[in-house]
C-alpha cells in the first residue's frame, strides 16, 4: 500500500480531482495523507511518503531520494506568496508558514535583513493584524483575500523574483520515491496528468470539489485560485520551468541556505 499525500488546498485538490473521483487509476493501492506542506516537507525529508507534494524549498534536502514529477508543480508567473502588513514598511520580524517552505525561502532571499518567525498559515494574517509580528507571508488563499483584513501588500515574492530571473516563481512540486523505481514513478507521473486533464474537462465538478478545500471563498475566487497555481506549468513544468526551479535551488545554496540539489526529473 503506498502512502500518496497533499495539501488540503483548492488547487491540489483540483489536480488530484480525476484520481478522487475514481475516473483516474494510480498504478497501486494507496493510502491517501492530507496535510498542510510544512507537515509534508518534513515528512518527505523523513522519507515517510512514497508520492507527495513538497515545497520547491524542501526539494533540496530530498534531492537524493525523490524524483521530481514534470506535472503537479505550482508556479506563478510575476506572482507567488505576498509579505503583508498594516502600516510598517521595513519590518524587522516577518512571519514565514514553516522552515522549509519557498515562501521562507524567499523572504530570505528577497528581504535579507529581517528575522523569520515560524507560524502557521492560516494563522499569519491574525498574527499580522494583532501586531504579534510586523509582517507575513500568505501562501494559499491569503494571497487574495487579505485586504479584508486591513493589511496591505509590501511585497510580492513572485513580482521580485521575475525581476531578478526573469523566471517564473517555483513554489510547490510533486515527488515519487527513488526507492519505487523509475518505471512506477513514470506510471505515477502519468496518472496525475491524466487527473489534471479529467478536472479540466469536467472544469464545474472539479471546481465545486476544490471549494470544499478552499477555507472559504466563493465559487469564483476558488476557479481565480486555482487557475493561478493549476497553470501550464503544472501540465508541463517544461524547460523555463526547470530552469527556474534550478535556479531558486543555486541561488539558496550560493546563500548558504541549502545543501546543493540537481533534480532529478521523470518526464512526460
Amino acid at each position: 500500500m503506498i502512502k500518496i499525500a497533499h495539501s488540503p488546498d483548492a488547487d491540489d485538490a483540483y489536480m488530484f480531482y480525476g484520481i478522487a473521483s475514481g475516473a483516474v487509476k494510480l498504478p497501486a493501492p494507496y493510502v491517501e495523507f492530507l496535510s498542510d506542506i510544512e507537515t509534508l516537507n518534513k515528512l518527505a525529508i523523513e522519507e515517510l511518503l512514497d508520492i507527495t507534494a513538497v515545497s520547491a524549498h524542501a526539494l533540496a534536502y530530498i534531492c537524493d531520494r525523490y524524483y521530481v514529477m514534470s506535472v503537479g508543480a505550482s508556479m506563478g508567473e510575476g506572482y507567488g506568496p505576498v509579505v503583508v502588513g498594516r502600516e510598517v514598511d521595513r519590518p524587522r520580524h516577518v512571519a514565514v508558514p514553516g522552515r522549509y517552505t519557498t515562501a521562507a525561502l524567499l523572504v530570505r532571499l528577497a528581504m535579507p535583513h529581517v528575522k523569520t518567525v515560524e507560524i502557521p498559515f492560516d494563522k499569519i494574517m491574525d498574527a499580522v493584524a494583532a501586531g504579534v509580528v510586523d509582517a507575513g507571508v500568505l501562501i494559499h488563499e491569503g494571497q487574495i483575500t487579505y485586504s479584508r483584513r486591513g493589511l496591505r501588500k509590501i511585497l510580492d515574492l513572485g513580482e521580485w523574483w521575475l525581476r531578478e530571473t526573469d523566471l517564473p516563481t517555483p513554489l510547490g512540486l510533486d515527488v515519487v520515491r527513488k526507492a519505487l523505481g523509475r518505471d512506477f514513478a513514470a506510471a505515477v507521473t502519468k496518472a496525475l496528468a491524466d487527473s489534471i486533464k479529467y478536472a479540466d474537462s469536467h472544469r464545474e465538478e472539479a471546481l465545486k470539489y476544490a471549494q470544499k478545500f478552499s477555507r472559504g471563498l466563493t465559487l469564483e475566487e476558488t476557479a481565480k485560485f486555482v487557475d493561478m497555481y493549476v497553470n501550464a506549468y503544472t501540465r508541463d513544468i517544461g524547460q523555463r520551468g526547470k530552469k527556474a526551479l534550478e535556479e531558486l535551488l543555486a541561488r539558496a545554496k550560493e546563500a548558504g541556505l541549502t545543501p546543493g540539489c540537481t533534480p532529478d526529473y521523470i518526464d512526460l
